[in-house]
């Protein structure tokens, strides 16, 4: 569907498939927000209450002990308080605001993860962060990207080097191809989505529990309190219920805090790229989403769309119809949508599935895994930019057209 393509069960509504995708999804986050309330309500709430009972039972036997009134009690609390904002700790704690420190806050500024036990209190210091805060959140976001970018241009060229060399090793191509098969380095071959976010998910994993290793004995904290500050801390949720380096003193200090930085600095770029990644599977949920509403309530499905099997295989035949300009199966058409799409999308082509269709011959067959290996005959019509897997805003965006780029850029 075009993005300014009504939806079929949506005329009424007057929406189109990308007013559809932007309703649909903020009705799912809406419900997804309810249940994780709900969940989070029944687990924590007993212990808040329970928190909450102990230390009002604290605060009437000191009372009752030390001779002071609740209020002046309150009072103080109040006081101390203000203290811990300023960063002022019963334990001894590395100063806030030395240079060390300074950077250390300046960094979580940035990076969006705000931790929160380190915050200015003089007027100057609040206005210069709006200002310092504004340009640094760009400039590291768009930092973000690059990576991005760079993560997936190495991941392709890496899968692409695979995948030549399985091909290469297959025995299906004729011999000719074969031995110029390297000549071609399949310029129409794009990196599977799907690769792309497992890569990212156990680089994720890896970087998590390597640091939470180091957390452990260092910081003192439970190995699972340790996982638990990685994840807050890479995705900048940033709570402050654990902060990492913060001790005034430990055993090799410099190089703690080192590896401190640079474990923060993978981990949310590498936390950051999977969250795009993850983005455009979802994307893609939601366009099946549309897909199944439409139908299901125009009551008027086409009997093309029974014929949608694994879009990770090519179909017997597939080639032999005609596309929507009405132009002949073996012309360079404008555009082919199932395997445009299919080169758009990132996804592989099942080798085992081709190789034992019985519906084509031998010579169709090796033409048609030469083609799609290499990826041409390839020209991109102007309607495989509007699937689910092109355009969007920003590192969306971005990810997107890296995706569909990656070839041509190599």
């Amino acid at each position: 569907m075009m993005p300014g393509q009504r939806l079929q069960g949506c005329r009424s509504l007057h929406l189109n498939e990308d007013n559809g995708r932007f309703v649909l999804l903020a009705i799912l986050i809406l419900l997804y927000l309810l249940c994780g309330a709900a969940v989070f309500s029944a687990i924590e709430r007993p212990s808040e209450q329970q928190a909450h009972g102990r230390w009002n039972g604290t605060l009437h036997n000191f009372s009752e002990t030390f001779n002071i009134s609740l209020q002046d009690l309150n009072s103080f609390l109040r006081e101390y308080e203000a203290a811990i904002a300023a960063g002022i700790r019963a334990d001894a704690l590395r100063p806030r605001w030395d240079f060390t420190g300074a950077f250390y806050f300046v960094g979580t500024v940035v990076s969006t993860i705000g931790f929160g036990m380190t915050t200015p209190v003089t007027v100057a210091g609040k206005v210069f962060l709006i200002f310092y805060g504004l340009l640094g959140c760009a400039a590291t976001i768009l930092f973000f990207n690059l990576f991005l970018e760079r993560i997936i241009t190495l991941l392709a060229v890496v899968m692409k080097a695979v995948r030549e060399r399985r091909i290469r090793n297959s025995g299906l191509l004729p011999p000719g191809i074969r031995h110029d098969f390297s000549a071609y380095s399949l310029p129409g071959w794009k990196p599977s989505v799907y690769h792309v976010m497992l890569i990212l998910g156990i680089s994720a994993i890896t970087i998590s529990c390597c640091a939470s290793a180091m957390y452990t004995p260092v910081e003192g904290w439970a190995y699972l309190d340790s996982l638990y500050f990685c994840f807050v801390t890479f995705s900048t949720i940033g709570f402050g219920d654990f902060v990492s380096s913060q001790n005034a003193a430990y055993e090799y200090q410099s190089i703690y805090r080192v590896a401190n930085f640079l474990f923060m600095l993978m981990g949310v770029c590498c936390i950051y790229s999977l969250f795009n990644v993850i983005s455009i599977v979802i994307k893609q949920v939601l366009n099946w989403m549309l897909e199944k509403m439409s139908c299901l309530f125009c009551q008027r499905c086409n009997k093309a769309n029974a014929f949608l099997g694994r879009r990770n295989a090519i179909r017997p035949g597939s080639k032999g119809r005609q596309n929507r300009g009405g132009q002949p199966p073996d012309s360079d058409g404008p555009c082919d949508s199932d395997t445009e799409g299919r080169r758009l999308s990132g996804e592989m082509i099942s080798m085992k599935d081709l190789a034992a269709s019985n519906k084509v011959s031998l010579a169709i067959m090796q033409k048609q895994l030469s083609e799609s290996a290499n990826g041409y005959p390839r020209t991109v019509c102007g309607s495989s930019r509007h699937n689910g897997f092109s355009g969007g805003v920003g590192a969306l965006g971005i990810m997107n057209n890296r995706l569909a780029e990656t070839s041509n850029s190599r």
